[in-house]
């Protein structure tokens, strides 16, 4: 794309690192000049992206990462080199129609997605408020904004991500720390390329007004500007990023 932000000088900590959205924010942030730190449990699988970085001439490390447990999230953080920004981007999905929704289900998704999302966000918060601040992107979905069927716990714990962007923005603009948000629409990924070329795939496809998946790269613009001071006076924000899915018609 016909767009370049200079990070250099900068470094972001991703959690959910090792593969899918949360690799390919790694990869941007680093092409743009910036350190990053890749999160996550599978450690394996981060020193895989981490070698990857390296070899495009990035700098990048690995850091064990489990969002879903408070104490040992904190001790990460808190161990962690300093970073200014942070992409807070691991979650996990269910799905299930709502009636059959088990409670461990329900469980997992909204410790996962909003208890985990916001653990991470205060531990980084902490870091952030010693220094200069910095600058906290939170991956929602359109999900959040919009109404799916089978997905229950995910919808209202990207709901949820949604008004804590909003509240912690209002919260720590005094510490220099923004917050804002991504709200991805339906992406193209290796994880759910088989079921975009299934019969019910293509029925989703034709209600996004694009009538097409949108592609990672198209995140990269909104994920630079939240991290670069660009968007210095933009916090508290929800960028969709949706083929013109959240205003297509009923």
């Amino acid at each position: 794309m016909a767009f370049y932000i200079d990070l250099a000088g900068r470094t972001a900590l991703i959690s959910g690192a090792s593969g899918g959205l949360g690799a390919h924010f790694a990869r941007t942030l680093a092409a743009a000049g910036a350190k990053v730190i890749l999160g996550g449990r599978r450690i394996e699988a981060l020193e895989a992206v981490a070698s990857s970085i390296a070899a495009a001439g990035g700098q990048a490390v690995a850091l064990g990462l489990d969002v879903s447990d408070p104490s040992a999230l904190a001790e990460a953080v808190s161990d962690a080199p300093h970073f200014d920004i942070l992409v807070n981007n691991a979650g996990i999905v269910r799905e299930a129609a709502a009636i059959a929704v088990t409670e461990s289900d329900w469980d997992a998704v909204i410790d996962t997605n909003l208890k985990g999302m916001f653990l991470m966000a205060q531990a980084a918060a902490k870091r952030m408020r010693e220094v200069d601040g910095g600058s906290i992107i939170n991956i929602a979905s359109i999900l959040g904004l919009r109404q799916g069927g089978g997905v229950i716990p995910y919808a209202v714990s990207k709901a949820g991500v949604i008004q804590m962007t909003k509240v912690l923005a209002l919260e720590w603009a005094r510490f220099n720390i923004r917050v804002n948000a991504i709200a991805p629409g339906y992406m193209a990924t290796d994880l759910n390329r088989e079921f975009w070329d299934t019969p019910a795939g293509h029925a989703l496809i034709k209600r996004i007004p694009m009538h097409r998946l949108g592609e990672p790269s198209e995140l990269d613009l909104p994920l630079l500007m939240l991290a670069s001071p660009s968007s210095s006076y933009m916090t508290g924000s929800v960028v969709a990023v949706d083929g013109g899915h959240l205003v297509s018609t009923l």
